[in-house]
């Protein structure tokens, strides 16, 4: 019996969307809401997953697709992967261009299981290819690429509604009712912000805010904070020259140890293993 090909880790993170590459012997990860669009490819292997919605598993040249705040826990060994996570702004922005959306639409997924796409597989392997070699233009590539999963996904399986309580603010995606204490969550990411101050910017009691924001996103407010933390933090691991102690300090960890023991809980990385794996832009 051969033995299984050793781990691999490559990620590519930027403002708009970001790409992990992941070859591993075990995967498991806590759910999580995001507030991105989030699209796993499954290269090799099999993967089960599990959302608000429904459980099942991928197989080789499956994808999952997730809208903004939806929750899903992913488990799987010997698997091959590659996840793209995309801001709501770039989504919104390449369905206006493409006359499929306007003032008062949201975009969302109309299915969250791909079976066979060959278009979307050969671009998944193309991603791949260009994260896993070092080649001058990468950049380039791997902004082309991104693009034209954008317009198959929009074109192929994208679901656009009318909302009256959806608009796109600086933050992304977002219900208008909780907009204002998403932003503070964002805007002072470095501070411990309590429960009451949070949800006093949305101009509601502390119990009523929780049930609100669980319904509209799918999560808690504790969980969703955590969330963009993580997001960040990974832009910000992007940077060289600022250590781990201080990234800690600007997502709001009052320790580098909390700080690790949260990061890797949600990418199954320390912030050192994750930076190592950051492929230069």
């Amino acid at each position: 019996m051969s033995p299984s090909p050793p781990s691999v880790n490559r990620f590519f993170i930027s403002p708009r969307y970001s790409l992990y590459y992941r070859r591993v012997k075990k995967l498991a990860g806590n759910p999580e809401a995001r507030p991105d669009y989030t699209v796993v490819l499954l290269l090799d292997g099999r993967l089960r997953f599990t959302t608000e919605e429904k459980s099942g598993s991928l197989l080789s040249d499956q994808t999952l697709l997730l809208s903004p705040s939806m929750c899903a826990t992913m488990a799987g060994q010997s698997v091959e992967l590659l996840q793209l996570t995309l801001a709501p702004d770039l989504v919104v922005d390449h369905a206006v261009r493409m006359h499929l959306s306007g003032p008062g639409t949201a975009v969302a997924f109309r299915q969250d299981v791909v079976e066979h796409d060959e278009r979307l597989a050969q671009l998944a392997r193309s991603l791949t290819t260009e994260l896993t070699d070092d080649k001058p233009g990468r950049e380039i590539v791997l902004g082309a690429l991104v693009e034209q999963v954008v317009v198959h996904l929009l074109r192929n399986y994208s679901n656009i509604r009318r909302s009256e309580q959806l608009e796109l603010s600086r933050v992304g995606l977002i219900d208008r009712r909780i907009r204002r204490s998403v932003e503070l969550m964002h805007a002072q990411l470095e501070q411990d912000l309590s429960l009451k101050e949070i949800a006093a910017a949305s101009y509601l009691s502390p119990f009523h805010f929780v049930r609100v924001f669980k319904k509209l996103t799918g999560t808690t407010p504790h969980a969703y904070l955590a969330s963009i933390r993580t997001s960040h933090a990974q832009l910000l691991l992007a940077e060289p020259t600022l250590s781990v102690t201080e990234i800690s300090s600007r997502v709001g960890y009052s320790s580098p140890s909390h700080f690790t023991k949260a990061f890797r809980q949600a990418t199954g990385l320390t912030p050192r293993a994750f930076r190592q794996a950051l492929v230069s832009k």
